[in-house]
């Protein structure tokens, strides 16, 4: 494994009783990349983040993360060494407020996070932190506002916080920008990649334009297995790519730009 390689799979596969979801993937991410891996649906792509983040085990192939064989790690090793998931679904809590949750997420980077029996003052060490945090994904004017009443682009803002504050090496983002509108989306696109400097990015997006915008290099998987791998230049004009996406309207990989 090369130094600037930073998570690399070999021969990497799920088979689910003959269904074969994850199919004998080599995939290289280089550190301080923002990697996209891309393809239709049940192309094996949540299954695949699944694989890295341990939430199953594969039935074949090998996970090396920074030169060390994380195979059959538990999640909770996985997460230690700096690997961090941030979740389809919004995954904050609805009723504590913005900063709350940033501070939240910041005790369990402490090793305190059970510690609730504590006075509220014990966690204003880390206030300054969080507003940092905050800053960084533009919600330092939504810090006492609660969660649920979010907008919906803003809640997906405050879980990029919320995974910062684990200070992960590695981001994994699971389709960061689903369900939301078009400026929305501009923004987090945009917060994505303000929040990529000094760490590297893995994420699954369907967006074609938010792909074509930030991502670094991108990985297309199809039936599991994966058809192509480089620059967005070279990926949108394979021709196994662009029969993988026609018929789908909402993945028009020749529209973006």
């Amino acid at each position: 494994m090369s130094a600037e390689t930073i998570l690399e799979t070999q021969g990497l596969t799920k088979e689910f009783k003959g269904f074969v979801a994850v199919n004998n993937v080599d995939l290289k991410v280089r550190r301080g990349d923002i990697h996209a891996l891309i393809g239709p649906n049940g192309a094996g792509k949540t299954t695949f983040f699944n694989l890295l983040t341990k939430f199953l085990p594969p039935t074949r192939g090998t996970i090396n993360y920074r030169g060390t064989d994380i195979t059959h790690e538990r999640p909770a090793q996985t997460a230690r060494r700096g690997i961090v998931r941030s979740f389809q679904i919004s995954a904050v809590f609805p009723h504590l407020t913005a900063l709350e949750n940033v501070r939240a997420a910041l005790q369990r980077n402490l090793g305190t996070s059970f510690h609730f029996w504590k006075p509220e003052r014990s966690l204003h060490h880390l206030h300054g932190r969080a507003m940092e945090l905050l800053h960084a994904v533009d919600l330092q004017g939504f810090a006492d506002e609660l969660t649920v009443n979010l907008p919906y682009g803003r809640k997906r803002a405050l879980e990029l916080a919320t995974t910062m504050a684990l200070e992960p090496e590695l981001m994994l983002l699971d389709e960061p920008t689903q369900g939301m509108g078009h400026e929305d989306v501009h923004r987090v696109t945009q917060l994505i990649k303000k929040v990529s400097a000094g760490r590297t990015i893995l994420m699954v997006e369907h967006n074609m334009n938010v792909v074509s915008s930030i991502a670094d290099r991108i990985t297309v998987l199809q039936r599991g297995a994966v058809i192509a791998d480089g620059p967005y230049a070279e990926v949108s004009r394979n021709p196994q790519v662009v029969e993988a996406y026609m018929g789908s309207a909402d993945n028009e990989l020749q529209g973006a730009h």
